[in-house]
């Protein structure tokens, strides 16, 4: 009997947990197509590797990876068309990811980096020792020992490399999330998801191998701690607000909410709030590169095979910088007392650190990591400003650097000696007499990273020197502009190597491209120039863009 009344009772307290209702998490998932295309993208392309011969996989990953992008980006213009830029920006996915102007600029950018980067992944045309068979810039195999039996067998049977592709959608994948993540777990998920792709991707190089696996390893090595900062960044914050979500963070932080009883010990603790934005900040710093977190750019930037190099200078930045505005901006905007000072150093730092070691280079692609340096502390002037205007400059000026990048690593990927590319610049002398136009396309590219007027350089920096000095970096603005004169001595240098210099008789060959690296060079000279000869227009849009969603 009293064990039919325990069962009873059982049962009795049972049913009303039974009779209440599991709520499904609310995703839009129409707002959030752009980012679901991709990674569908992604998925399928390994379905490709898996189920497809191997003589289609080519085929099907590049036109499989243009027209996804493509998709994506039409999603992302329908979002802005639809006023999710403006009007009707909001928090979607319960909380997890914005959907607002910033946002949606980043995107954009992103997923057209990432189109004309997979048009580079896929050029096949230019290893002067693939005598007729068409290899691309990856590892016959990715998975064989350097100089194996295995990859010998590999390069003579002709195989490519064409998980890249789906690598790189991953990783576009990563990128769309990083800038609109809305609270600090989904940063960081945003960011491994993008990370582990590039890592990947450094270490497929089909010439140089060892060097190409090196640079992997130190990327890996470095990113890891990175990743740890920011990670135990995270954990402080959470510690201090009873929250990730970046709306909560700023309630605490501004004293519009009450802290979390339940972490009573260590809620509204100054000391963990400041350490925990200064982690996450050396997080988001190593990603873009800025002084004193920038040791791992010049070995990644010349190992990696050239065509992730110039997505990854692009598109990672473009990610990052969308990233540290968000957190700046939405969660920390009541402490820029605090983190103002301490970016006037690293943008200093940054510029200076960037344009002088830059004059010291003897190889093209160490030069132009260490130019992406000096441009990492151009873009943290206009992230200083703290107004409007210092976002949308900020914008403005991704968008522009980030076409002019993956154009003058294209170009790169032309000039080729018996050994692959030949990098240094002294195989670069009299390139003007043997190849004037490659010549000429890349002297635009490097005019514009200095900045020199009727290019997207010149508007770009206009735009963030002048979000600067209108937010009282004045100061910053005098070192930019000494940082510019530097960086435009070893540009000029290259123009004058180039055109002024006598070719060598045993000087590299100029590699004939497809359409494809014709077509991405082609894309960054006409961003190049239509954003340096008439920018209104898309200064506009950036300021359009440029308010975030709370």
């Amino acid at each position: 009997m009293s064990s039919t009344v325990a069962v009873h009772s059982l049962w009795t307290t049972a049913a009303p947990l039974a009779a209440d209702k599991i709520n499904a998490p609310k995703i839009e998932y129409a707002q959030l197509a752009p980012v679901l295309i991709v990674f569908g993208v992604a998925i399928l392309g390994i379905l490709l590797e898996a189920f497809l011969p191997r003589r289609f996989r080519y085929t099907g990953q590049v036109g499989l990876a243009v027209v996804g992008m493509a998709a994506a980006f039409a999603a992302v213009v329908a979002l802005a068309a639809g006023g999710y830029a403006t009007t009707k920006a909001h928090i979607a996915a319960m909380g997890a990811v914005a959907v607002d102007g910033p946002a949606l600029f980043l995107q954009g950018t992103i997923l057209l980096v990432g189109m004309v980067g997979v048009f580079t992944f896929a050029e096949r045309r230019l290893d002067p020792k693939a005598h007729g068979r068409r290899v691309d810039s990856f590892a016959a195999q990715g998975s064989a020992v350097p100089g194996s039996d295995q990859e010998k067998d590999a390069v003579r049977a002709g195989f490519t490399t064409t998980e890249v592709f789906p690598l790189l959608m991953f990783a576009i994948g990563g990128m769309l999330i990083f800038p609109a993540a809305n609270d600090l777990l989904t940063l960081f998920v945003a960011l491994e998801v993008f990370s582990l792709p590039l890592y990947l991707l450094c270490a497929l190089a089909r010439r140089r191998r060892l060097m190409s696996q090196e640079a992997a390893v130190k990327y890996f090595l470095l990113g890891a701690f990175s990743s740890a900062f920011l990670l135990f960044g995270i954990a402080l914050l959470y510690g201090y607000a009873g929250t990730v979500s970046y709306s909560g963070i700023a309630s605490v932080v501004d004293g519009t909410a009450k802290l979390n009883p339940a972490l009573a010990d260590s809620a509204g603790n100054d000391a963990l709030l400041l350490i925990g934005a200064a982690l996450v900040g050396m997080g988001l710093l190593f990603k873009v590169g800025a002084v004193p977190f920038h040791m791992w750019t010049p070995d990644v930037y010349e190992g990696a095979p050239t065509p992730v190099t110039g997505f990854m200078a692009a598109a990672t930045k473009v990610a990052a910088f969308g990233a540290l505005l968000r957190l700046l901006y939405v969660v920390l905007p009541e402490l820029r007392w605090d983190w103002r000072p301490v970016l006037w150093g690293v943008a200093i730092l940054t510029m200076l650190v960037g344009a002088i070691v830059a004059v010291t280079q003897t190889d093209v692609k160490r030069l132009l990591a260490y130019s992406s340096i000096a441009h990492a502390g151009f873009i943290l002037a206009g992230v200083i400003a703290t107004t409007p205007e210092g976002v949308s400059s900020v914008l403005f000026y991704l968008a522009a650097y980030s076409f002019v990048t993956l154009g003058a690593f294209a170009v790169v990927t032309l000039v080729r000696d018996a050994g692959g590319e030949a990098t240094h610049l002294s195989r670069w002398a009299g390139l003007g007499r043997r190849s004037p136009l490659v010549a000429a396309v890349f002297a635009i590219f490097l005019l514009a990273f200095a900045g020199i007027p009727l290019t997207s350089g010149f508007a770009g920096k206009f735009a963030v020197f002048s979000a600067a000095a209108q937010g009282g970096a004045m100061p910053l603005v005098i070192v930019g502009v000494i940082s510019s004169a530097i960086a435009a001595f070893f540009y000029i240098r290259v123009i004058v190597l180039m055109f002024f210099s006598e070719p060598k008789a045993d000087g590299p060959t100029v590699a004939m491209p497809s359409p494809l690296t014709s077509t991405a060079i082609a894309v960054g000279v006409a961003v190049t120039l239509v954003l340096g000869v008439a920018p209104q227009y898309f200064l506009d849009l950036a300021n359009q863009a440029g308010v975030f969603v709370r």
